[in-house]
C-alpha cells in the first residue's frame, strides 16, 4: 500500500497516530519518545515514524499546514492504512483571554468558514467535533501526568495573517484559540467512521504579541505529547 503522499507499506503505519504540522517536531517526538522508532515516509519532506510506546505501536506523521495538508494526509491514513485513531498535536494561538503561553487546549469541536466540508453536499456545514472516546481518555490522561488543560471550542482558519483584524469577536462565542487544521481532521474522522481528537499548545497570543520562539515550537511543548502518547495505551 503506498499513496501519491505516502510511501509506507499499509504494514508500517500503526493504528494509533499522532499528527504534528511540522515534520521537524514528528522527527524529536519519534526519537526522545518511541522505542525503536523507524523511518516509514519521507515522500515530499512529510516524515512518518513508527515506533513503540509502553510495548504499544504508535505511528507519528507530519501533516503539514493548513486544512487542505491535512485534509490529505489524514484521509489516506484512516481510508488507505485502516488507522483507527489520529490526534493532532501542534500549536494555537490564544483567543481568550485567560489561556497564556505553553497552556493546553483540547479542542472538544472545531468552528471554521472553510469550505472543506462543501464536498459532502449537504444542505449546511456539519459541525466539526471530536472524539468522545479519545477525548475521554486525554482527560484521564493530563489529570494522571497533573494537567489541567482546557477544554471548549477552536477557530480553525484558511488564513494566518488575518487583514480583518476581527479575532477579539470570536471572545464573545467563547472559543479558545486559532489554529488550522482541526476541522479537516474531525470531518475526515466523521466521513470514514474513526476518530480523532486535537490537542495544541498556545505558541502565541496574537491580542497580546506574545509568542514563543520557532525553536521552542519544534522542540518543547512536550506535556501535549505525553497526553496524546497516554491516550493510545
Amino acid at each position: 500500500m503506498s499513496t501519491p503522499h505516502n510511501s509506507a507499506g499499509k504494514e508500517d503505519i500503526a493504528k494509533n497516530v499522532l499528527m504534528p504540522g511540522d515534520p521537524l517536531r514528528a522527527k524529536f517526538i519519534a526519537e526522545n519518545f518511541l522505542e525503536n522508532p523507524r523511518l516509514v515516509n519521507e515522500v515530499r519532506g512529510m516524515y512518518a515514524y513508527t515506533g513503540e510506546y509502553k510495548g504499544k505501536p504508535v505511528s507519528v506523521m507530519a501533516s503539514g499546514m493548513g486544512m487542505p495538508s491535512m485534509g490529505i494526509y489524514s484521509y489516506e491514513l484512516f481510508s488507505f492504512y485502516d488507522v483507527e485513531n489520529i490526534i493532532r498535536i501542534g500549536t494555537a494561538g490564544a483567543i481568550s483571554e485567560k489561556l497564556h503561553l505553553r497552556d493546553i487546549v483540547f479542542a472538544l469541536a472545531s468552528c471554521t468558514a472553510s469550505s472543506y466540508a462543501d464536498q459532502y453536499g449537504l444542505p449546511c456545514r456539519p459541525a466539526a467535533a471530536a472524539s468522545y472516546s479519545l477525548l475521554k481518555k486525554a482527560d484521564a490522561a493530563a489529570e494522571a501526568l497533573g494537567k489541567k488543560p482546557y477544554v471548549g471550542t477552536v477557530l480553525c482558519t484558511d488564513t494566518f495573517y488575518n487583514d480583518t483584524g476581527n479575532l477579539a469577536d470570536w471572545q464573545k462565542m467563547g472559543v479558545l484559540a486559532t489554529e488550522m487544521e482541526s476541522a479537516a481532521l474531525y470531518y475526515n474522522a466523521a466521513r470514514t467512521g474513526k476518530n480523532a481528537l486535537c490537542i495544541c499548545t498556545i505558541s502565541d497570543c496574537p491580542l497580546t504579541g506574545e509568542e514563543c520562539s520557532a525553536e521552542e515550537r519544534q522542540n518543547t511543548f512536550n506535556d501535549m505529547v505525553r497526553i496524546a502518547l497516554e491516550s493510545c495505551v
